[in-house]
């Protein structure tokens, strides 16, 4: 549990009321959208380019992927801990 807490801060801190819950879960959200905005920015810019673009392409699409998990399991940590099933 340790090792969980220290991978998602947000998640177990914002849990004493229910303004600080939304916020926390507004915040994940907002990270998702702002990666996302940033990762097709990016594939847009490169994307002409012959190799280094589906090189970069690729890349990209596992970011976004990894960014997509660690959003996805913040907020299923941040209800968990919220409704006290996890500590």
């Amino acid at each position: 549990m340790d090792t969980l807490k220290k991978i998602f801060p947000l998640s177990f801190k914002r849990n004493d009321t229910v303004g600080n819950f939304i916020i926390a879960l507004l915040i994940y959200v907002v990270v998702a959208v702002v990666a996302s905005l940033i990762i097709v920015f990016a594939g847009t810019i490169t994307g002409w380019i012959p190799v280094v673009g589906s090189v970069l392409g690729w890349v990209l699409g596992v970011i976004a992927a990894i960014v997509d998990v660690y959003v996805v399991v913040g907020i299923v940590l941040q209800i968990l801990a919220f409704l006290k099933v996890i500590k």
